[in-house]
């Protein structure tokens, strides 16, 4: 890993130099002896690796030096300016001197690159602790996505059952509050009809004679079942024994209760009488 940013600094540095000392050479042959120009383009290319090298140094030891860092890219951007301007005198080359004459700011800038990856270069067990960390912490998110759909699918299959089951009952009820409806209408007809009450006086006089028949629709609320253990337990009464205990029930408030209430105590303090039996046992009484 560390070859991947070190090796194309080097090779881009070599090159910047060959190239610098190559046109010093070349550019201030003509002006002074070849052999004083190879000696400055060595002092450019010896400066410039000296800081090289000793910034490296620093870097290994965990320092860092700006005036190291400064004179560095100081040599760096004489050997560019020594490029350019033997590009803007060359005949017939310019173009290619120029094309090449980026590259010791390059080689600075790739070193730069290289201390850079080296102050936050990790090593390979941290690296596969990171790893470790971020593929557990996927999971962990990838676990809850997947609870947190199986909830809400599951919440909404119970409240889709919920709504149909509602929705049943509520079809179920107006349903039988219709027939309802229309049952209490037919005996509401009946009742008020007057061939229907001749009819009933009728048949009633000669059972009752004397007595007036008073016919009530029945009432809809809520009723109390009996226990099984009561109804077993209960003594059957005679048709003298229940008349008493209605009257007396009937009477035990001012004023008389009505037959629901009646029959309401007559059943809460455990007497036992079928409804046929208790509501004539009634309407003896009130006749």
């Amino acid at each position: 890993m560390k070859g991947k940013t070190v090796l194309p600094a080097v090779a881009m540095t070599a090159v910047s130099m060959v190239l610098t000392l190559a046109v010093v050479v070349m550019w201030l042959g003509t002006a002074m002896p070849w052999p004083v120009a190879l000696v400055v383009g060595l002092g450019i290319d010896g400066g410039w690796l000296a800081t090289l090298a000793y910034e490296r140094r620093l870097a290994a030891q965990g320092d860092h030096s700006n005036v190291v860092t400064g004179v560095g890219w100081s040599f760096g951007l004489i050997a560019t300016g020594v490029l350019i301007a033997h590009a803007l005198t060359a005949e017939g080359s310019a173009g290619a001197w120029l094309a090449v004459a980026w590259l010791p700011v390059a080689a600075k800038a790739l070193w730069l690159v290289h201390g850079l990856w080296e102050r936050t270069a990790l090593t390979g067990q941290a690296l596969d602790a990171i790893q470790g960390i971020q593929q557990e912490a996927r999971d962990e998110a990838a676990v809850a996505r997947a609870r947190l759909r199986s909830e809400a699918a599951t919440e909404e299959t119970r409240l889709t059952a919920v709504t149909q089951a509602g929705a049943r009952v509520a079809q179920v009820q107006a349903k039988t509050a219709n027939t309802l409806s229309r049952a209490w209408s037919t005996l509401e007809t009946t009742r008020k009809g007057e061939g229907t009450g001749r009819a009933l006086t009728s048949v009633t006089t000669r059972v009752t004679p004397g007595v007036t028949p008073r016919w009530e629709l029945p009432v809809w609320g809520p009723t109390e079942s009996v226990t099984q253990l009561a109804l077993e337990t209960a003594p059957v009464l005679t048709y003298e024994a229940l008349d008493a205990l209605v009257e007396q029930i009937r009477h035990s408030e001012t004023p008389a209760l009505s037959y629901r209430e009646m029959a309401s105590r007559f059943r809460s303090a455990g007497h036992s009488a079928s409804e046929v039996r208790l509501r004539s046992a009634w309407k003896r009484m009130v006749a």
